[in-house]
Order: C-alpha cells, then sequence, then structure tokens
C-alpha cells in the first residue's frame, strides 16, 4: 500500500469549504474537471453517493473516474473510494477550522491511500512507486489549490 499527504490552508470557514468540496455540480467549473459530472445515484449528497467525472491530467490528456462517498461528517471529514488499473484507492478530506486574529481558514488535509487490487497493480507500485506517488502528490496539490480558488471567489461573491 502506498500513501500521499498533502495539507494547507484556505481562507474560508470549513463549512464553506465543505459546501464546495461536496457541490457535486459545481466540480465541472473546476480546472481539474474536464467535463461534466456525472451523478450516479439519486438523493442528497452522503454515503453511497456515487459519481464519475473527467479528470485534466497535469501532463496533458484526460482520465475518468468514479467516486463513491464512504463517509461524510460534514464539516470536518469525507472519505470516498474509487477503483483504477491494479489499485482500489482511499482519499479521505480532513477539515480543521483555523482562527487567526478574526480571520476564517481552514486546515485541508488530504490522504490518498492506493492499495494494489492484482499482480499488475503490485508490479506498477514495485517499479513506479516514488514516480507515481509524485504524480499523486501533483493532482492532490492541483485539487487543493483549486478548491481555494473556489473559496476565494465564493467569499468574493458573498462580499458583494
Amino acid at each position: 500500500m502506498s500513501t500521499v499527504t498533502v495539507s494547507g490552508l484556505i481562507e474560508a470557514h470549513a463549512v464553506d469549504v465543505w459546501r464546495l468540496l461536496t457541490d457535486l455540480p459545481g466540480r465541472a467549473a473546476r480546472p481539474t474537471v474536464a467535463g461534466p459530472v456525472e451523478l450516479l445515484t439519486p438523493g442528497p449528497f452522503g454515503p453511497g453517493t456515487a459519481w464519475r467525472e473527467e479528470r485534466a491530467q497535469p501532463g496533458g490528456g484526460t482520465l475518468i473516474e468514479e467516486f463513491l462517498v464512504v463517509e461524510a461528517l460534514a464539516p470536518q471529514r469525507l472519505v470516498l473510494c474509487s477503483s483504477g488499473a491494479g489499485a482500489d484507492y482511499r482519499i479521505t478530506w480532513t477539515l480543521r477550522p483555523v482562527r487567526r486574529r478574526r480571520q476564517a481558514r481552514t486546515a485541508v488535509t488530504i490522504t490518498q491511500e492506493a492499495v494494489p487490487t492484482d499482480p499488475y497493480g503490485r508490479v506498477v507500485a514495485l517499479l513506479l512507486g516514488g514516480l507515481a506517488a509524485r504524480a499523486v502528490e501533483v493532482a492532490l496539490r492541483r485539487d487543493l489549490a483549486d478548491l481555494a480558488v473556489a473559496a476565494r471567489a465564493t467569499g468574493s461573491a458573498e462580499a458583494a
């Protein structure tokens, strides 16, 4: 199993970051998403919610991914699962409010764990482990940056 973790601060209340994180139709407007978000399950966002999206890759091209919500503890923790070629992924978003000089901030940590599910996945993890971890770190940092930009845009719109 390989694990990659990234963290950062977002200038917004945790409830606002949570709202952006769980706004599936709104995801399509983010640079890391290259097309519409297709909801695969009916009902409100929560455990069991599934969707498909086309994600832009850092080096060009796109990748279609499906996500399933495993845990949703608003506004603190979101756990997603996604199956890939030869591996299953678990992505955990943790949000923690940070107060400084009356300014709302949220510390966001994203952890992705990859568990090989077949011999192909194990070989790829062995041969490309460090390279794959760096690629995952870049992708997670892009997701975090996209969320921060969306929070700034929402904050600016609410202030107007």
